[in-house]
Order: C-alpha cells, then structure tokens, then sequence
C-alpha cells in the first residue's frame, strides 16, 4: 500500500507541474509562399490570414522572403504605407519576431511599392483573458490553437490543484 500511496504522491506532483509551463508557437507568414507581393486581385491576404490565427504574448512570426525586407510600423505609418522610422527593420530573409506585448503589430515590407501593392500585415496578439473558443464555429487554419474552456489556464490549474490535494489527503492521512 505504501507503494501505491508514493506512485499517487508523484503522479499528484508531476501532473501539477504540466499546468505551470509555458508554450508558445510560431507563425510562418504567408505560409509556403512567405512574404512576398501578393497577386494583384488579392491584396488583403496577409490580414485575411492574420485574422484567422489567434497570437497570444511570446509566440513569434517568421517572415521568410528573397530580395525584400520587414519592418514594424506605426498604424499610422501602416496605413500610408511609410516605412521612413520603423521600429524595427530586417532583410535577412529569414526574420524571426517575437511577439511581446498583447495588441496589434502592424508591419510592410521595406521595399518601395510592395506596401502599396498589398504586402502590409496587422498582427493583433490577445490579452491573457480573450484566450477563449473561437466564436460562430470559426474556421481553425494551419498554426491555429485548439480553443479552450473560457476558464482561464491558471484557474484551471487551482481547481485541478485542490482536486489533487484533495485526494492525496485522503490517501495520505
């Protein structure tokens, strides 16, 4: 018995720690394409694609791309397509930006023209408590979290925690 009262005990702790770790994801922008002029017809593909994800705080976006660049901006500056003070400008090909804060991000493409032609994203990242169910039966696309209970994770992880100690009490004592 005491064997089974030490495997409970274990079980009880390391199932606990599952609840305080932290996750985050990566977005690919513009997907096998990445971040390119989209076609003419179809300029708003990138806020299409942005609208259809949920970024929370601590997931990033990699921007891949060939002979261009990135910038975040202002949305002022997003919305005239001005790429004179960004914030933060990369022509790596292969920008990987991490999201920091929750709010919109509002980036274009460095190179003149591109902007005007389509290649501007807003990336709106989630405050902790709107992590709920996508809404109206919401189409989940790739890089897409399941949804979760509207009961935030860390009040999940208290409930679980009492049902846990609970229990073990009654083993233990």
């Amino acid at each position: 018995m005491t064997t089974t009262k030490l495997l409970l005990l274990i079980f009880t702790i390391f199932s606990s720690l599952h609840y305080f770790s932290v996750s985050s994801f990566e977005y690919q922008v513009g997907g096998n394409k990445g971040w390119v002029v989209p076609p003419a017809n179809d300029t708003r593909i990138y806020n299409y694609w942005a609208s259809e994800n949920r970024f929370q705080v601590g997931d990033t976006v990699r921007f891949r791309y060939k002979k261009d660049s990135v910038m975040e901006v202002t949305e002022e500056e997003y919305k005239k397509c001005n790429s004179s003070h960004p914030s933060f400008f990369s022509n790596t090909g292969n920008t990987v930006y991490k999201l920091d804060h929750s709010g919109p991000f509002y980036f274009v493409s460095g190179v003149s023209g591109h902007c005007e032609k389509g290649q501007k994203i807003i990336i709106k990242v989630m405050a902790p408590e709107e992590d709920y169910p996508l809404h109206g039966g919401g189409k989940k696309s790739a890089g897409s979290r399941p949804a979760v209970l509207p009961l935030g994770g860390s009040e999940l992880a208290a409930c679980l925690q009492l049902v846990l100690s609970y229990v073990a009490s009654r083993v233990f004592y």
